[in-house]
C-alpha cells in the first residue's frame, strides 16, 4: 500500500556543473558563524522562468498537442502536485511511450540535466537504470502554464521525484519535496547514496561520549514522508548543531554540501539561503537511529537533519528512500 502526504498550500504569488558553488556554500558557512552580515545578499542565486532546466520545460509546453495538455497538464490547485512519495507516477503516460515523440522525449532529458549537477545528472541517470530501466519508465506533469502566474513541471517515478517552477513559490526551495532513492539491498554500501551516510557518519566518529549520547535516537524514526516545515517554534530531535565545536560543524558542512550538490547551483544556493535567513546551520539538528542499524555495524543507515526550514530524511534501511524540504515560513503561535 502506497504512503502518501499532502503538504499544506506552500506557495504565494509569484515574483513575476560538477558540483554546488563553492562560494554559495561557503556564504552559508559564514552565516552560520555570524559572519553572514559581510556578505551581499545578491550574491545567492535562485532559479527564474529563464533558467535553462524552466526554459526548456516552457518550449515543451508549447510542442504538447491538444491530447497531451488534456493528459499532463493540470491545474494549479491540484492536489497531486502536494503529494510525497517515493514511488509514484503522477501522470500515466511514461516518458518512452508512444505518447511522447523524439523529440519530446530528449527535452525530458535536458531537463533532468539542467536540474541537476553534473555528477548528479550521472548518479540519477545510473540510479533510474538500475531500478526502472530509465528516465523513460518515468512520468511528469505540468500544473499550471508557463508564464502564468503560478506553474510547476514535476517528473515522477520509482525512487525520484523532481520539480521546477522558476522561483514562482516564494522561499521554497527546488519547487517543493524533493526525492532521490536507490534499490540496492543486497549489498547496502554499493547503494549510489551510501557515500552521503558515511559523509554524515564522520560526524558522528567526531561526537564525544555525550554528544552522542543526544545525537542518537532509539526509538522509532518519524514517518519518512513526514517532511512539514515546523518553523521556529518547531520541535528538533538529535543535536544541535549550534553545540558543535569548530571542527565537528566543518564537517557537517562538508556533509550538507555533499547531499547538495546533486542539484542545480541555483536551486542548492536557494536553499542554503533559506536556511541562512532562519537562524543558519546553527539552528539545524542532526539525529541517528539505531533501528535500521544494517549489519549492526553502528554506522547508522537512518538519518534526519532538520530545523526550522528544512528536513532532510535518509532512510538508508533496507534500501534508500531519502528526502529535501527546504522553505521558510513564520513561526508557529
Amino acid at each position: 500500500m502506497k504512503r502518501e502526504l499532502y503538504l499544506g498550500e506552500v506557495d504565494r504569488h509569484c515574483q513575476c556543473d560538477p558540483s554546488t558553488s563553492r562560494r554559495s556554500f561557503l556564504i552559508s558557512s559564514a552565516a552560520a558563524t555570524g559572519i553572514a552580515a559581510t556578505v551581499p545578499s545578491m550574491v545567492w542565486g535562485e532559479p527564474s522562468r529563464t533558467s535553462a532546466a524552466e526554459t526548456v520545460i516552457a518550449e515543451l509546453y508549447q510542442s504538447l498537442s491538444k491530447e497531451q495538455r488534456g493528459t499532463v497538464a493540470r491545474t494549479w490547485g491540484d492536489k497531486s502536485r502536494l503529494n510525497v512519495n517515493a514511488n509514484w507516477h503522477i501522470t500515466k503516460p511514461l516518458i518512452g511511450d508512444k505518447f511522447y515523440d523524439t523529440k519530446q522525449k530528449s527535452m525530458v532529458h535536458e531537463i533532468v540535466k539542467n536540474l541537476t549537477s553534473e555528477s548528479g545528472y550521472a548518479r540519477l541517470k545510473e540510479q533510474t537504470d538500475d531500478d526502472d530501466g530509465g528516465i523513460e519508465a518515468y512520468s511528469m506533469a505540468w500544473f499550471g502554464e508557463p508564464g502564468a502566474p503560478h506553474f510547476e513541471w514535476m517528473l515522477t517515478g520509482r525512487h525520484l521525484t523532481l520539480r521546477a517552477d522558476g522561483n514562482c513559490q516564494d522561499k521554497i526551495a527546488f519547487g517543493g519535496p524533493v526525492i532521490y532513492g536507490h534499490g540496492n539491498e543486497d549489498a547496502p554500501k554499493d547503494n549510489l547514496f551510501y557515500y552521503q551516510t558515511e559523509k554524515v557518519q564522520r560526524v558522528f566518529d567526531a561526537l564525544s561520549t555525550e554528544q552522542r549520547g543526544r545525537a542518537l535516537i532509539h526509538s522509532n524514526p518519524p514517518p519518512e514522508t513526514q517532511v512539514q516545515i515546523q518553523g521556529t517554534k518547531g520541535r528538533f530531535i538529535g543535536i544541535s548543531i549550534g553545540e558543535l565545536a569548530a571542527e565537528q560543524r566543518s564537517l557537517f558542512e562538508d556533509a550538507l554540501k555533499t547531499i547538495l550538490n546533486m542539484y542545480r547551483d541555483d536551486d542548492s544556493s536557494e536553499a542554503l539561503s533559506i536556511i541562512e535567513k532562519q537562524g543558519g546551520l546553527e539552528k539545524l539538528n542532526l539525529a541517528y537511529f539505531s533501528k535500521g542499524d544494517l549489519k549492526s555495524d553502528k554506522v547508522w543507515d537512518v538519518w534526519r537533519i532538520e530545523g526550522p526550514s528544512a528536513v532532510i530524511h535518509f532512510r538508508g534501511s533496507p534500501h534508500v528512500h531519502a528526502y529535501i524540504h527546504v522553505k521558510a515560513i513564520e513561526s508557529h503561535s
